[in-house]
């Protein structure tokens, strides 16, 4: 699929600094730029005309067409570059709506806790996420997300659930698995944020596990949201989904740096070997039941710190 029209000089600035992490080794000629982002190869052209080529071209054009009708009044039609397979939901972008969303972080890492967040953005807030410089939390630094986020929670409405490691590994044992757990957290913390009556267009989740799956995984919760829309890569379409993120990143930082001042320790992130290394270090310091309380013991880093022992 390719696509391709014009586009303002404000949103051309704007296409350059948010492509200019993903920038492709050579640059065609009278190109200002070509990236790639996943299956899609965006191409700036100096007569302000953009190219998007690929599978999902047409969900990453989106993403600009509906910044044009929100800051330019422009409506651009798409639709005649080339015929296209009718798109689900999900696949559309929610950037310039009034919404909320939820994300979380610290399920990909051995020590640290579980941190679910919802964030509601209205549409007039929008540009103060820009400002700040908000974007998908995995692509801030830890440095940035410390710098930015207190203000950022000040402004926008918000909900929280941190799970501890000690709990996660209790319901691990009770048969609960990741997926389960992330569903029922993120259902929890919609619910609440829902409950406050912000005026919202959408409720926006990102997509890790499909829609039935999820809604099975929350059917014994008291309290439900369901006019849930389900999307991947959530965090780059939409604003309220990429605040939930950065604040649940900068929450478990913070519970990081306070595990490390108690443990004396400099507990890193991931699951990788330098985990293993600092993790054998604390089951010396305070015996192998330690982890238990800060560390998820379904990793296969258990077994590793146990051969390093």
């Amino acid at each position: 699929m390719t696509i391709v029209f014009k586009v303002s000089d404000n949103i051309k600035e704007k296409m350059i600094d948010f492509y200019k992490d993903k920038l492709r080794p050579k640059t065609p000629p009278y190109a200002i730029f070509q990236a790639q982002e996943a299956d899609t190869i965006i191409t700036l052209y100096e007569s302000g005309k953009v190219m998007f080529q690929g599978v999902s071209a047409d969900i990453d054009a989106n993403l600009w067409v509906d910044m044009e009708r929100y800051l330019n009044h422009r409506v651009i039609d798409i639709s005649g570059n080339e015929k296209k397979d009718s798109k689900k939901e999900e696949d559309t972008f929610y950037f310039y709506m009034s919404t909320i969303g939820s994300d979380e972080v610290g399920t990909g890492d051995f020590f640290g806790p579980i941190v679910v967040s919802a964030a509601y953005v209205s549409k007039e807030d929008i540009s103060f996420l820009d400002d700040l410089g908000v974007k998908d939390s995995k692509k801030l630094t830890d440095e940035k997300i410390k710098k930015i986020i207190p203000d950022l929670i000040k402004r926008i409405p918000y909900v929280s659930f941190t799970l501890s490691n000690k709990d996660y590994n209790d319901w691990q044992e009770k048969g609960y698995n990741m997926n389960q757990i992330k569903a029922i957290l993120h259902n929890k913390v919609l619910y609440q944020l829902k409950n406050k009556d912000y005026s919202y267009d959408k409720i926006v989740v990102d997509q890790f596990v499909y829609p039935k799956k999820y809604f099975e995984h929350i059917k014994d919760a008291t309290e439900k949201v369901t006019n849930i829309t389900f999307t991947t890569k959530a965090e780059s379409k939409c604003a309220s989904v990429a605040a939930a993120s950065c604040i649940s990143r900068y929450i478990f930082l913070m519970k990081m740096d306070e595990m490390s001042k108690s443990l004396g320790v400099s507990v890193p992130k991931g699951a990788n070997e330098i985990v293993d290394s600092v993790g054998k270090e604390i089951v010396q310091k305070f015996g192998e039941e330690k982890l238990r309380e800060i560390a998820k013991l379904n990793f296969k880093n258990v077994e590793k710190i146990k051969e390093l022992l």
